[in-house]
């Protein structure tokens, strides 16, 4: 079978066109997830440090050179209760801060306010290739996608060439579970996987289909 058929082309393909489009992407990216946590800190602490440094500035003063690590558990303990849509609709309380920092800014319905237009230009979207998610075995995801950090959206891709968009939605069913087979209680639960506090949607994705 010609290297052109196999889906790691199918991959780059997809990731060098969100580039083309303004989303961040780096070949080593998945290095840089946090496994644990299901976030891509690097992108947590830019979207805050840009769009709410006074935010930052408070953070940094309360808890000095662990302002990220105190931010990432927050973050992470609020994505268990209230779900990963929630946080990003509504924002993270913690002590110190006056107001919720804000996790996201979404499209403006009027172009009025020029600093939620900075704000809303201000997104990180990043598409990270072969992320080892699990917290039990080295199951790789092919694409997942982030917004300022928190997972929103992951894809496993198929060529039709080797194999259907149906092997990727088996994929889904049997080889990536919220709760792999054999670990039993939450502290189990895959982060990423777990809904509604991890990814919001897992797509299936062939060279001609989409489920």
């Amino acid at each position: 079978m010609s290297d052109l058929y196999k889906e790691i082309h199918l991959e780059t393909e997809i990731c060098d066109d969100l580039a083309d489009h303004g989303w961040l992407y780096e070949p080593g990216d998945a290095q840089a997830y946090d496994r644990a946590s299901a976030l891509f800190p690097a992108d947590v602490a830019a979207w805050v440090k840009t769009t709410q440094p006074n935010a930052w500035e408070t953070l940094e003063k309360n808890h000095g050179g662990q302002a990220l690590a105190v931010l990432l558990r927050r973050l992470r303990d609020s994505l268990d209760q209230r779900g990963t849509l929630d946080v990003l609709r509504h924002g993270l309380e913690m002590i110190g801060l006056r107001q919720p920092l804000a996790l996201a800014q979404f499209k403006p319905a009027l172009a009025m306010n020029p600093d939620i237009l900075a704000r809303y230009a201000a997104n990180r979207l990043r598409v990270v290739r072969q992320v080892r998610y699990s917290l039990h075995n080295e199951n790789a995801i092919d694409l997942v996608l982030f917004l300022n950090g928190l997972p929103v959206a992951t894809v496993e891709l198929k060529s039709d060439f080797t194999q259907s968009i149906e092997d990727a939605v088996d994929q889904y069913r049997f080889d990536r579970l919220p709760h792999p087979r054999g670990h039993k209680g939450q502290s189990a639960a895959e982060p990423l996987l777990s809904f509604p506090n991890g990814a919001l949607v897992h797509f299936a994705v062939s060279s001609r289909k989409c489920a």
